[in-house]
């Protein structure tokens, strides 16, 4: 099968935040470089939709333009029933060791986004995450620093 990235929301935020700072462009520099070498860089939902409500509630028009771009030229992964169970089990798996990812009641989009790369690994694919903490992802699935990838 492919070479799958997924995007993080560090990641995401970087390539799609308007402003040109040295980091920005280095992540850009490095997503333009991956998609020569052949792997198919993917935004995963949930990583959208925490892009998404930071410059939603910030009012940033460009930044949101520039996510919908990104998303529509590279590609998307929706979330989907199965995604979402196997989310659950994370959830549960991290706490019963000890290690959760996220307070109890929040909506933990870490495991929401290991799920989604479990996966696509599932269908075959090589899959990893590109974040800009890996920590947590780490638990469950391939995740690096987009920079180590």
């Amino acid at each position: 099968m492919s070479r799958i990235i997924l995007l993080d929301a560090g990641p995401l935020g970087l390539v799609t935040n308007p402003r040109a700072t040295t980091e920005n462009h280095e992540c850009n520099l490095w997503l333009q470089e991956q998609l020569r070498q052949g792997a198919r860089v993917l935004v995963p939902e949930i990583a959208d939709y925490e892009v998404r409500r930071e410059l939603l509630r910030a009012g940033k028009s460009s930044g949101l333009a520039r996510l919908d771009a990104l998303s529509q030229t590279i590609g998307y992964v929706s979330l989907t029933t199965s995604v979402m169970r196997q989310a659950a089990a994370f959830w549960a798996q991290a706490r019963n060791m000890g290690q959760p990812t996220a307070l109890d009641a929040a909506l933990d989009a870490d495991v929401i986004l290991a799920a989604q790369a479990q996966d696509l690994s599932d269908k075959g694919h090589t899959t990893v995450i590109a974040t800009t903490n890996v920590k947590h992802l780490a638990l469950f699935v391939d995740a690096r620093l987009w920079r180590n990838i």
